[in-house]
């Protein structure tokens, strides 16, 4: 007998998982140091219009395939296609791609499990804001430790995923998505009292377009399906667990309205510290690491406040990564037809092994000629390949499935099922058949070097 897919107790506990993937350290940690690295303003502003115009269609196509066919990427493509096609293929690739992540976002947050035992240590008193910033150096140099954490913050994932979609991963994204939020807000309205508010505001929403690039704009396309959590098979896993009751449009535009606001809300709080001390903006992945700790030593209960903002940016990092996670169980469950337990613990063996270059990328011990070879050290490398070319060209395949593959009455009626939004349903098909794949298409041509559009940004 066949056993009936689990599905989510609530829409609210839906929204927090599916933030909470969205949000994770995708805003907290990649869009600052992504948005430092790109100019700041101008690039805030096509992320923003990336999200809601080409992220949220994609991200509303992948709710639609998951919750038609309540099954994982793989074959959720191959039961919508006739045998011997190809589009499984595609599923395969948001499997890889979740392998990839998972495993040096990992790395990432075992950083955060590192800074809160650091913290409850008191690492900053009596140092200088430059002191604090050195021992991020040191820890990246340090291979036993980004090991051991890895092997730790995966350990932490196993356990939760290990419980299923309403005890485990629903359970965990409504306490730690809405925790994150509220303490957020409480740190941005202390940056906002900091002499370097008005540079931040001023970096981050003036649009200086001279200082935007070409390949910017393959990074904004990037960071919008970063945030949001598409071309992964989260979404479309996700979709999988809805009921056919619930608004899936308007819930889409709830959680892209929340990334948006979110990533926005990081970078204000981590920029004003940024200039009020003299910092780069383009401080790369330790950005966050760098600059938070700075501000904690400035204020009283710098051990309380400092444990709990890295305690809360690893429950913002594990409402990501389940979600990783859960996309790889669900389709070894479905594919192997494996018990769950054993999917997890498979799972998360084989990203702590992918995961060790990562880990060992700072320090020199793994592939010492890597960056001089590729150009950028393993972790980098990882980076740059999943957000510039796995997710855009995932994502492009995706709508396209979308828009010409699937059944138009299908799809149709999927969008408009329990939604009082039914008329978004023809804006939404011109977006997916139209302008998200010609927009795609054109940034990555940019990016392979087909196109030069470089000059249009350029004063």
């Amino acid at each position: 007998m066949k056993k009936e897919r689990e599905h989510w107790g609530s829409t609210f506990g839906f929204i927090m998982a599916t933030a909470g993937s969205a949000i994770g350290l995708g805003s907290l940690w990649r869009f600052p140091y992504i948005v430092g690295q790109n100019g700041g303003g101008a690039f805030v502003i096509l992320y923003i219009i990336f999200t809601f115009l080409i992220g949220l269609p994609v991200f509303l196509g992948e709710l639609i395939i998951g919750r038609r066919t309540q099954k994982s990427a793989v074959l959720a493509y191959k039961s919508l296609t006739p045998e011997g096609s190809n589009w499984g293929m595609l599923g395969y690739l948001n499997l890889l791609t979740c392998f990839v992540i998972f495993s040096f976002y990992s790395v990432v947050a075992g950083w955060c499990l590192c800074y809160i035992l650091m913290s409850l240590s008191q690492f900053s008193v009596g140092k200088s804001p430059q002191e604090i910033q050195a021992i991020f150096d040191t820890l990246l140099a340090s291979p036993g430790i980004n090991l051991f954490w890895l092997f730790v913050f995966i350990l932490i994932n196993i356990g939760i995923v290990f419980s299923g979609v309403r005890k485990g991963i629903e359970k965990w994204s409504k306490i730690l998505t809405p925790a994150f939020i509220i303490f957020l807000v409480v740190l941005f309205a202390y940056s906002c009292t900091l002499p370097g508010f008005g540079q931040a505001v001023n970096f981050l929403l003036v649009p200086y377009w001279d200082r935007l690039s070409g390949s910017g704009v393959l990074n904004a396309l990037g960071m919008a399906f970063f945030t949001l959590s598409v071309a992964l098979g989260i979404i479309l896993t996700y979709g999988s667990y809805m009921k056919k009751d619930e608004d899936m449009p308007k819930n889409g535009a709830i959680v892209a309205c929340m990334t948006v606001l979110i990533s926005l809300f990081a970078s204000l709080m981590i920029f004003p510290i940024v200039f009020t001390y003299g910092f780069s903006p383009q401080g790369g992945p330790g950005l966050v690491f760098k600059t938070m700790p700075v501000i904690f030593a400035q204020l009283p209960g710098n051990v309380l406040i400092s444990s709990i903002f890295f305690t809360l940016l690893l429950f913002t990092a594990l409402t990501s990564s389940i979600s990783l996670l859960e996309v790889i169980v669900a389709n070894l469950i479905e594919i192997r037809e494996v018990k769950r337990h054993r999917a997890t613990w498979f799972a998360g063996c084989l990203t702590f092994v992918l995961g060790i270059p990562s880990a060992l990328s700072y320090t020199g011990s793994l592939f010492p000629s890597w960056e001089k070879i590729y150009g950028k050290n393993f972790f980098d490398t990882m980076d740059y390949l999943t957000a510039s070319w796995a997710m855009p060209i995932a994502g492009l395949f995706s709508v396209l499935f979308v828009a010409y593959v699937m059944n138009k009455r299908d799809v149709e009626a999927e969008f408009k099922e329990g939604t009082s939004w039914k008329w978004l349903y023809p804006i939404w098909l011109f977006m997916v058949r139209f302008l998200a794949p010609a927009a795609v298409l054109v940034i990555i041509l940019q990016e392979a070097g087909l196109l030069n559009f470089s000059k249009l940004f350029k004063s």
